[in-house]
C-alpha cells in the first residue's frame, strides 16, 4: 500500500495530483469539494451502519431458525438455505437467501471432448440440432466464464447413450461451489394484501 501524500498548508490536491494555492481555487470549487467529500462521508457511516444491521439480522435470523430446529433436536442447520419468516399478523415478512456461485474446475474439458464425440457419431440430423445445443451452453461470456446454468441443462436430456452418460457424471464432479453470498430482506404488507419491500438501497427510495 502506497503511503498518504502529505499535502503542505496553503494546498489543495487536485485529481491529477498537482497541488494548487488555495488562494487560486475559486469559491465556488471549494463548495463543491467539500460538499461532495460532506456527503460521500456520511454515506459511508450510512453503509458501515447498514452493513453492521444486515450482520445483526442475519444472526437473529440464524439464531432463531436454531432455536426452532431445537425443537425437534435438530442441533445444527441454522446457517444454511433460504428461509421465509413471518410475524404473526402477517404484517412483515423477513426473507434470508444464500446465493452459491458455481464454477467448473478442468473435468469439465473432459465433459465437452466426450460430448462431441457423441455429436460425431449420432446421424446427422439430429446431430446438428444437437451440436448447437452444446456449443451454446460452452460459450463464455466477455470475462471467459461459462454459464453454469446453460451446461447443467444438458443433464436433463434424457439420452441414453454411455459417453453421454460419462459426460454427464464429469459435468456433475466438475462443479463446486466457489463462493455464497447472503441477502436478507424485508417486507411490509399492503392494504392490498400484497408484501412489498422495505428499501435499504437508496436509489431505490
Amino acid at each position: 500500500m502506497s503511503e498518504q501524500r502529505i499535502v503542505p498548508p496553503g494546498y489543495w490536491e487536485s485529481a491529477s495530483g498537482a497541488l494548487v494555492p488555495v488562494s487560486k481555487i475559486k469559491d465556488i470549487d471549494k463548495d463543491r469539494h467539500r460538499t461532495v467529500v460532506d456527503l460521500c462521508e456520511q454515506a459511508k457511516a450510512e453503509s458501515a451502519r447498514l452493513f453492521g444491521f444486515k450482520t445483526t439480522a442475519m444472526q437473529a435470523v440464524t439464531e432463531f431458525v436454531e432455536r426452532s430446529l431445537a425443537q425437534y433436536d435438530v442441533a445444527h442447520g441454522g446457517k444454511k438455505g433460504n428461509v421465509t419468516l413471518v410475524s404473526f399478523d402477517g404484517r412483515y415478512k423477513v426473507v434470508r437467501q444464500m446465493q452459491e456461485t458455481l464454477v467448473f474446475d478442468e473435468r469439465l474439458q473432459a465433459a465437452k471432448a466426450l460430448i462431441d464425440e457423441c455429436v460425431k457419431t449420432w446421424s446427422k440430423g439430429s446431430s446438428d440440432n444437437m451440436k448447437v445445443l452444446v456449443n451454446d451452453a460452452f460459450q463464455v461470456d466477455q470475462q471467459g466464464r461459462i454459464a453454469t446454468g446453460r451446461v447443467l441443462r444438458l443433464r436433463t436430456l434424457d439420452i441414453k447413450d454411455e459417453k453421454w452418460r460419462l459426460a454427464m457424471e464429469a459435468i456433475g464432479d466438475s462443479v463446486r461451489v466457489a463462493s455464497t453470498k447472503s441477502y436478507v430482506r424485508f417486507y411490509e404488507r399492503d392494504d392490498a394484501g400484497g408484501y412489498q419491500p422495505i428499501s435499504l438501497d437508496v436509489a431505490a427510495l
